[in-house]
C-alpha cells in the first residue's frame, strides 16, 4: 500500500478525533465515516480491533508506512527502555516530525514535502530523507535560498507550539532538538501499549 492521499476528515472520524491537527469539517461531522455513521450502533470491539486501531491511528498520525513503523517497533524492541515509549520517541526523532514540531510547516505532510524538496539542513547538511532519524543536539534549519518561501513564513507566523525539547530561533530559522522527549511531553493521544501487545503477539 502506498503512502495514503485520501481526505484526512474521514480519518479522523474513523478514530473519533482530529489526529491531523485543526479540521473544521470534522467538527461538524465527528462521528465514524459510511452511510450509518451516525446512527450505527456498534458492538463490542475485540480486543484485536483495539490493538490494530491503536497502531493505525500511530502510523496515520505520524505518516508511516507499516513496513517502516514495523521496523521501528523491532528497533524499539532493542533498545534500552520502555518499548511502547521508546517507539513513540523514534517517531518524535524523524526529522519530518521535528520540521513540523518546530513550526515550519502546518502539517506533517506538509514538512515531509519540505524535507524531500531539500529545504532543510540538519548539522548545516542539506537531508532530503523525511525519515531521518535526529540525535540530541542536533540543529535544524531552513536553506539560505529557501528562508523567503511563503509557505514557510506563514506557517512561522500561525505557530504557536512550544515544545520543552526542542528551541527555536526566528531570526536565523534554526531550531535545536535539544533532547529526546519523555513520555509525558508527547502531547499524542496515542496508547502505545496497545501497539506493543499487537505486535507481541
Amino acid at each position: 500500500m502506498a503512502r495514503y492521499t485520501g481526505p484526512k476528515t474521514k480519518i479522523a472520524r474513523k478514530f473519533g478525533e482530529a489526529i491531523y491537527g485543526d479540521d473544521k469539517a470534522f467538527e461538524k461531522r465527528n462521528y465514524p465515516p459510511g452511510q450509518h455513521g451516525a446512527n450505527k450502533r456498534r458492538g463490542k470491539q475485540s480486543e484485536y480491533a483495539i490493538q490494530l486501531m491503536e497502531k493505525q491511528k500511530a502510523k496515520y498520525t505520524y505518516g508511516i508506512l507499516e513496513r517502516q513503523f514495523r521496523n521501528m517497533f523491532k528497533k524499539a524492541t532493542a533498545a534500552q527502555g520502555i518499548t511502547g515509549e521508546v517507539l513513540l520517541q523514534l517517531c518524535e526523532s524523524r526529522l519530518d516530525n521535528v520540521v513540523y514540531r518546530l513550526g515550519l510547516s502546518t502539517s506533517r505532510s506538509g514538512a515531509r514535502q519540505l524535507v524531500s524538496h531539500r529545504h532543510i539542513t540538519v548539522n548545516g547538511e542539506i537531508v532530503n530523507i523525511p525519515s531521518y532519524q535526529l540525535k540530541a543536539g542536533d540543529k535544524v534549519a531552513v536553506r539560505e535560498k529557501s528562508k523567503s518561501l511563503e509557505t514557510i513564513q506563514n506557517a512561522l507566523a500561525n505557530s504557536n507550539n512550544v515544545y520543552e525539547w526542542m528551541t527555536w530561533n526566528n531570526d536565523t530559522k534554526e531550531g535545536t532538538y535539544v533532547s529526546v522527549p519523555a513520555r509525558v511531553q508527547i502531547p499524542e493521544n496515542i496508547n502505545e501499549q496497545f501497539i506493543v501487545e499487537l505486535y507481541s503477539k
